[in-house]
């Protein structure tokens, strides 16, 4: 009985005599995202900008958001953001670090209990210091950055170190055109989407170990075959394979951000955009700027990037 296949088993794209398209798109991704990140910032949630975060559900009915953003404006609290969480009569309540510690901000959440009154039932209430948010911050930046030290020491020692600056190539593309995306979104950056940040790596590199397999493989076969045609061939052997993974991880990933309420959305919504960005980068980063790493055959030579130039040309 035959497998299913999303893509055909024989398929036969040009990806690597087009990958000055791919470079060129990719590129503007990444300057994109650094200019959004100068210009608009991030949003940063409660993790890293620090102060008090409340959940509210109304019993009464729809939540009056106005009418309790009114209640709230006068109580000398400084920012206060009000937004629908969820369901209509869920609303998350943002409030800035106030002066004095930890007793000011208890003085700050009675306040607001106070002037919200009756008919609220209050679902969770979280405060984060400055200090703590600073240090939170921090810890999400080395954790990314250790992390992809680490994938290129892995794939370095698995495959040859040119391998693994194209993968880690791939993977700071990823990571960058995911902080812009949410620049240019205005969604809340905290430490769930530092988790979604870290499981789109660990995602991406795995299709990317999957090409590289099947191109050390090729290289081990064909001694002579031109390397442009054998990097082409290699990611239209695994073409189906990856758009499989890719297609089975969405669904599940979409249902998760349709069904799994607010608190869960912007993890989902960074997990689908890094399946996106990150089987095209495997696919039209990771491997194409292989040809410009003058990877050694196995035959002893080198590749030659003149060589491969013509050959991109040729490849069916």
């Amino acid at each position: 009985m035959r497998g299913f296949h999303l893509v055909p088993s024989d398929i036969n794209l040009r990806f690597i005599p087009r990958r000055v398209l791919f470079f060129v798109f990719s590129a503007l991704l990444v300057v994109s995202s650094i200019g959004l990140y100068v210009s608009k910032g991030l949003s940063y949630g409660i993790d890293f900008k620090g102060g008090i975060l409340i959940e509210v559900k109304t019993t009464d009915g729809a939540s009056n958001i106005k009418a309790m953003r009114a209640n709230l404006s006068g109580l000398g609290l400084g920012e206060i953001g009000l937004q629908e969480f969820g369901a209509p009569n869920e609303v998350l309540i943002r409030i800035q670090a106030q002066e004095g510690g930890e007793k000011a901000q208890q003085v700050a959440i009675d306040k607001v209990k106070g002037a919200l009154g009756d008919g609220v039932e209050y679902r969770r209430t979280e405060f984060v210091g400055p200090k703590i948010s600073d240090e939170l911050f921090w810890d999400g930046i080395y954790a990314v950055s250790a992390a992809i030290f680490a994938i290129l020491v892995y794939v370095w020692f698995r495959f040859e170190w040119q391998f693994g600056l194209g993968a880690v190539v791939a993977l700071i593309h990823d990571v960058l055109s995911t902080i812009g995306v949410f620049s240019l979104l205005g969604l809340e950056f905290n430490l769930t989407t530092v988790a979604a940040i870290l499981t789109i790596a660990g995602y991406s590199i795995n299709d990317t170990v999957v090409v590289y397999d099947r191109v050390r493989e090729n290289l081990r076969r064909y001694k002579t075959m031109p390397f442009a045609e054998l990097l082409n061939n290699s990611i239209n052997e695994t073409l189906s394979r990856t758009v499989m993974t890719s297609v089975t991880t969405l669904l599940a990933l979409l249902a998760l951000y349709i069904l799994g309420g607010e608190v869960l959305r912007g993890f989902s919504f960074a997990m689908i955009w890094g399946v996106l960005i990150g089987t095209y980068s495997s696919i039209c980063l990771a491997v194409p700027v292989l040809l410009y790493m003058n990877i050694e055959r196995r035959t002893g030579g080198n590749v030659e990037g003149a060589d491969e130039e013509a050959a991109a040309e040729q490849a069916p």
